[in-house]
């Protein structure tokens, strides 16, 4: 929390605990909905209702949207009925669906008793789409235009209607059958010559648009590549239905690249923020990839118990065991990270796969030759001459620096491999990060090491 909000909750606390409430009602009308919130967040529950009663209409709405969950849940169950209703029926149409996604049942069923009905109908209409759906994120409440429509007549009912849209910077244009057939910008209206100039006649009939059922990750790729403030969202039918706005497309940036580090990291994804997860929340989503990472590992067991006759006459290899694997795990998570994250970028796709073996191959080549040179002065250098081990000798050398050369290359390889592989089969390309790439390259670099010591030294 910054120094500025820091600031804030202390005057804000200080003067309900002085119950100057004249004085925090001039103050809190002074800042941000969002700072507001941020202030909120940090309070006793208890005190939430009266300050939130201090607040503005809307601000009060401004001020609710970017509370947290839990902290909305708390503030409703302060609310009368009264006070709900307002707050609701103020909301625009996808911040309200936000809201009831997360709040539970009984909490949901006075949020939408307390909706008027065109709200509780509009509500109802953007959560039948498919969760993580471009319908799931858009609003119904945007600024429709008919092509005959003349500038006077557009700007006449911006100004009516205007106050209850999400954004009125855009406008779109839709036909009798309320099909999308342009957009026009309200700049486009007031620099036009002529006030009786139709729709039809300063709208870009060129109209970039996502279907209800694009996922959102789409979506947030379009308005990147487009520079977007909004976007209109059509139906199979090509029906304009609603919009999605840049300030929810950035939401859904940061969610699913904070669901893509949780899944790097092996944990399951939450929705919940670090501070307010519950140590056995942290635990259900942590514990099942460590045991499927624990499990798996049992086949590098295996792989040394194979060979733990050779590793007898010749001990001295066990020493050198963690460095190849944390190395081939290491040179593994640098390919596999890089290849997810162009991946997620667009700069690569399944039908890149030849190219970007290529390229990592060569990088693997140059990387193992510089390790394996690296590591023969090592252990010629420092474990015998410096160290005095009689066991390191030039065959024992040659073996581990050959090993760390094929398993760098094989590890980068697999590394570049897998995301391609899941994102094919219509995985999260992100499960194929560290932990899982680092545990199929221990595995290998051990059967690179044990084969290549059998051949050279037994």
């Amino acid at each position: 929390m910054s120094d500025r909000t820091v600031t804030m909750e202390d005057t804000i606390s200080k003067l309900f605990a002085e119950k100057k409430f004249s004085v925090l009602k001039d103050v809190l009308a002074t800042i941000n909905g969002a700072d507001i919130a941020a202030v909120f967040n940090g309070l006793e529950p208890e005190s939430l209702p009266l300050l939130f009663r201090l607040l503005s209409k809307d601000k009060a709405s401004e001020c609710f949207v970017e509370m947290e969950p839990d902290v909305q849940e708390k503030l409703i169950k302060g609310l009368s009925d009264t006070e709900l209703r307002e707050i609701v029926n103020d909301l625009f149409v996808d911040d309200a669906v936000d809201i009831v996604e997360e709040m539970p049942a009984d909490v949901v069923k006075r949020i939408l008793a307390q909706a008027d009905p065109q709200m509780r109908r509009e509500i109802n209409e953007v959560l039948k789409y498919p969760e993580n759906s471009a319908g799931s994120l858009m609003t119904t409440e945007f600024v429709a235009l008919k092509p005959e429509m003349t500038v006077r007549q557009a700007l006449d009912v911006i100004c009516r209607t205007g106050v209850d849209k999400e954004t009125i910077y855009t406008c779109y244009v839709v036909d009798q059958s309320g099909k999308l057939a342009g957009h026009v910008s309200v700049k486009d209206m007031i620099l036009a010559l002529n006030d009786d100039l139709q729709m039809r006649s300063i709208m870009n009939p060129n109209v970039i648009s996502v279907n209800v059922h694009d996922d959102q990750e789409k979506v947030a790729e379009d308005f990147k590549k487009y520079n977007f403030l909004a976007m209109p969202v059509v139906d199979d039918e090509n029906r304009l239905v609603g919009i999605i706005t840049v300030d929810d497309v950035m939401d859904v940036m940061e969610d699913e690249a904070t669901e893509d580090m949780q899944i790097m990291a092996a944990m399951t994804p939450s929705d919940k923020t670090y501070l307010r997860s519950k140590p056995t929340e942290l635990f259900v989503h942590r514990i099942p990839w460590l045991l499927l990472l624990m499990v798996s590992a049992t086949f590098t067991g295996l792989i040394i118990t194979k060979f733990e006759d050779a590793l007898a006459v010749q001990v001295v290899l066990t020493a050198f065991i963690p460095m190849l694997m944390d190395t081939g795990g290491n040179s593994g998570s640098q390919s596999s990270v890089t290849v997810i994250r162009a991946i997620s970028l667009g700069e690569v796709d399944w039908k890149d796969l030849p190219a970007v073996v290529w390229k990592e191959g060569r990088t693997a080549i140059l990387c193992g030759l510089v390790l394996a040179l690296a590591c023969f002065a090592k252990l010629m250098v420092l474990d015998r001459l410096v160290l005095g081990n009689a066991d390191v000798t030039l065959s024992v050398a040659l073996v581990v620096c050959s090993a760390m050369l094929v398993t760098v290359i094989v590890a980068k390889v697999i590394g570049c491999t897998l995301p391609l592989v899941a994102k094919k089969l219509k995985f999260d390309p992100a499960v194929m990060a560290s932990p899982f790439i680092t545990t199929i390259v221990d595995a290998v670099s051990l059967l690179v090491y044990f084969g290549i010591a059998k051949s050279v030294l037994f």
